[in-house]
C-alpha cells in the first residue's frame, strides 16, 4: 500500500468500535525519503482493541528509510515478524532471531549518524541506533530494569540483483520505546509450586508466580502455555518446581490454543506427558488454570490435557484446582493492629469495632509496637515496645505468653527488632538491627533455635522484612548510604547431615531504582508490592511495583498523607490498611481512604 508523493506510510492500526463492528483505519501518514535524519517516535499507547499492521518496505526506498519502517515493523503485532523480515537480506532473515530478547527504551530509537564503509562505496551504508535502556525482556520473557546509553549499529546493503536496499547486518532480538512496549506487551504471572519449604500450613501445595512479559494481542495464551511448559525462569528455578516433565511441549503441529465458548481450553501435549499418573496431571493442569485464568477477556475455567496420540489425560475446573494448591491468598480476611493500648487486635469485615485477640498478646500484658500473624491465624508473634524481645503466642483464649523467642542486643530501640513475617509454611522471620550483630533470623515453626540467615548479597542494614506466603521470595528494605531501597531476594534453604538447616537469601535486587528512601512495603498479590517511598527530593507516595522491577499496570492507590506503616494482603480483592496521621485507616477497591480508629498503629494482615 503506497502512499502519495513516494513517501512510506507509517504501520497501520484498525481497531473495533466496542459493540458496532464497525473498522476502524487510522495512522497512515506518510513518511519522508528525503531530509535530515531524526528520532523514530513512539506510537502513542493505543486502546487495548486497536490492532497494528506493519507496511512492507516501498520501492527504491532509501536506507534512511528502511531502518526507519524496520523500527515500526517491529512494533506491530505481525506474529512472527514477517513483515519486518522484508526489510532484511536473505541471509540477516535467516540469522536474526526476533525471541531472543526485547530491548526497552525510554527515548527511542534514535537514529544516530549515518556512513558508508568508504567515502566512495554506493553500495553499503550504516546507522548507529541509540537511546537510554530502560528495561530488557529475555528469551523466557523476564523482565529486568536496565540503564545506561544504548548504542548498536546495523548496516545495508544494495542487494546487486533488485537494487533495493536491505539491512545484512543487525542485533538479534528486537528494540522499541517505552510507549510502543507498554501497549505491545502484557504481563501475566505463570505459577509452578514452590520446593524445598515445609508444608504450606493449610497441607496444600504453595503456589509461585514468575511473571513473564509476552506480547499482547499476538496468541498470548499459546505463548503462556509455551512459557509455562519452558519452566520457571533462571531467578526462580532453584526454588520452584513443575509438574509437567522435562522436555513436555505442545503436541505436533499444534499452533494455536483458545479456549471455547465455555471457558474451556484443550491442551494436546507431546509424548514426555503420555504417561503421567492422575495426581501428576491434575497438579499440571492446575498450574494452566492459575496462569491462564486471566488472561482472556472470560478467562478460563476448565482444562483438559490430551495425550500425544489425542485421547484425554485428565481435566480440572477452578474448584479443584483450589484443593490441590494455595493461590492467590495470604491467610484470612481479618485486619489486626495494636490498639491505643498498644494491644493486639482484629478487625473483621463483618464487625464496627477492633476487638483484642484471644490470649496473652491480646491481653495487654506486653506492650507491643509491632505483631505479626501467622497465615493459618493461629499464632502471634509480637515485638516489645522497647524492641528488644520477640515473643511467640497462640491465638487461644488463656493461652500464656512464656519467654522470648529472640532478644536484641541494640543500644537504641532503632537498632533492634523490626517487625515480623510469617511464611506459608510457619516459619518466622525478623531482623536484627543491632550495629554490632545486624543479622536475618529464621525461627522454625516461631521456636527454637534461631536460624541466621546468610545474606551474601546484602550491601546495608535491613529496616524491614516481609517473606511471600510462598516461602521462597523475600522483600527486604535495605538502607545503605543515606538511602532505602527495596529488593526482593530468593530464599533457598539446605539441610546438613547433621539434621541443621541452613537459609541464604540470595540473587538480592532492587526493585525501586527511581526511589531514594523506601519507608514501607507490604506483599500486594502474588507478584506485586505497595510500597511508600520518596523520589529524590519529592513528596511521599505510594505505588505498586512488581517483583521483577516493572510498574503494573493497575492504577497506583490514592494518595495519603504521613502514612508510617502499610498493610496489604496477597490476597488482591482486600483493602489497604495504614498507620497514617489520621490513626488506622483503609483502602477499598474504588473508593477513598476511610479512617477505622484514631487510636493505633502497626496494621498487618496475616502472614
Amino acid at each position: 500500500m503506497g502512499a502519495e508523493g513516494g513517501g512510506r506510510p507509517r504501520a497501520l492500526r484498525m481497531g473495533v468500535f466496542a459493540g458496532c463492528g464497525a473498522l476502524l483505519l487510522a495512522g497512515c501518514a506518510s513518511m519522508p525519503d528525503s531530509g535530515g535524519l531524526s528520532g523514530v517516535e513512539s506510537t502513542p499507547r493505543q486502546d487495548a482493541q486497536v490492532r497494528v499492521f506493519a507496511v512492507p518496505p516501498r520501492e527504491n526506498a532509501g536506507p534512511g528509510e528502511i531502518v526507519r519502517g524496520f523500527l515500526e515493523a517491529l512494533t506491530s503485532d505481525d506474529p512472527r515478524y514477517e513483515t519486518a523480515r522484508e526489510y532484511l537480506t536473505d541471509s540477516a532473515r535467516r540469522s536474526w532471531n526476533p525471541d531472543a530478547s526485547t530491548t526497552v527504551l525510554s527515548d527511542g530509537p534514535n537514529l544516530e549518524g549515518a556512513h558508508s564503509r568508504s567515502g566512495e562505496a554506493q553500495d553499503d551504508y550504516a546507522y548507529t541506533l541509540g537511546g537510554s535502556r530502560l528495561a530488557v525482556v529475555d528469551s523466557q520473557h523476564a523482565f529486568a530494569p536496565d540503564s545506561g546509553a544504548y548504542s548498536t549499529a546495523v548496516h545495508l546493503t544494495l542487494e546487486k540483483k533488485s537494487k533495493q536496499w536491505r539491512i545484512d547486518s543487525l542485533p538479534q532480538g528486537v528494540v522499541m520505546g517505552k510507549s510502543d512496549f507498554q501497549r505491545n506487551y502484557v504481563s501475566v504471572n505463570k505459577y509452578y509450586y514452590a520446593s524445598n519449604v515445609p508444608a504450606a500450613v493449610t497441607g496444600q501445595l504453595s503456589t509461585v508466580a514468575d511473571p513473564v512479559y509476552v506480547r499482547g494481542k499476538v496468541d498470548p495464551v499459546t505463548s503462556m502455555v509455551r512459557s509455562l511448559l519452558a519452566g520457571p525462569t533462571r531467578w526462580l528455578n532453584p526454588v520452584a518446581t513443575s509438574s509437567f516433565p522435562s522436555g513436555t511441549a505442545l503436541g505436533k503441529g499444534v499452533t494455536s490454543l483458545s479456549p471455547d465458548d465455555q471457558n474451556r481450553l484443550t491442551v494436546p501435549l507431546n509424548g514426555k506427558a503420555d504417561r503421567v499418573g492422575p495426581t501428576q496431571c491434575s497438579r499440571m493442569a492446575a498450574q494452566l488454570l492459575f496462569t491462564l485464568r486471566d488472561l482472556t477477556p472470560t478467562g478460563v475455567s476448565q482444562v483438559e490435557l490430551r495425550r500425544s496420540n489425542g485421547k484425554k489425560l485428565c481435566d480440572l475446573n477452578e474448584n479443584r484446582a483450589e484443593i490441590i494448591a494455595s493461590h492467590s491468598t495470604g491467610g484470612g480476611a481479618d485486619e489486626y493492629f495494636l490498639d491505643g493500648k498498644q494491644r493486639l487486635v482484629s478487625l473483621s469485615s463483618t464487625s464496627k469495632d477492633p476487638e483484642p485477640v484471644p490470649g496473652a498478646l491480646g491481653e495487654g500484658a506486653k506492650k507491643l509496637r509491632a505483631a505479626a500473624i501467622s497465615l493459618d491465624e493461629e499464632r502471634a508473634a509480637g515485638v516489645s515496645d522497647d524492641g528488644r524481645n520477640l515473643y511467640v503466642g497462640s491465638l487461644v483464649s488463656g493461652s500464656s505468653l512464656g519467654d522470648p523467642v529472640l532478644t536484641s542486643q541494640g543500644a537504641l530501640p532503632g537498632d533492634r527488632l523490626t517487625t515480623p513475617s510469617w511464611d506459608g509454611g510457619g516459619d518466622l522471620w525478623v531482623a536484627d538491627r543491632d550495629p554490632k550483630r545486624a543479622r536475618l533470623v529464621m525461627l522454625q515453626q516461631g521456636a527454637g533455635e534461631p536460624v541466621v540467615v546468610s545474606t551474601p548479597g546484602l550491601d546495608g542494614r535491613i529496616n524491614a522484612v516481609r517473606v511471600a506466603a510462598d516461602g521462597v521470595r523475600i522483600a527486604l528494605i535495605v538502607e545503605q548510604g543515606g538511602k532505602t531501597s527495596l529488593q526482593i531476594g530468593r530464599v533457598e534453604r539446605d539441610e546438613g547431615s547433621d539434621g541443621r538447616r541452613s537459609v541464604s537469601i540470595l540473587e538480592l535486587h532492587s526493585v525501586t531504582p527511581q526511589l531514594e528512601e523506601v519507608t514501607a512495603m507490604s506483599w500486594a498479590g502474588d507478584s506485586r508490592l505497595v510500597v511508600v517511598g520518596r523520589e529524590s527530593g519529592g513528596v511521599q507516595q505510594l505505588r505498586y511495583v512488581q517483583v521483577d522491577g516493572s510498574t503494573p499496570t493497575v492504577a497506583a492507590p490514592t494518595s495519603l498523607t504521613g502514612v508510617n506503616q502499610i498493610a496489604a494482603s496477597e490476597d488482591e480483592r482486600l483493602p489497604l490498611v495504614a498507620y497514617s496521621e489520621d490513626g488506622i485507616v483503609r483502602l477499598s477497591a474504588g473508593a477513598q481512604w476511610q479512617k477505622v480508629v484514631k487510636e493505633g498503629t502497626a496494621p498487618v494482615y496475616p502472614g
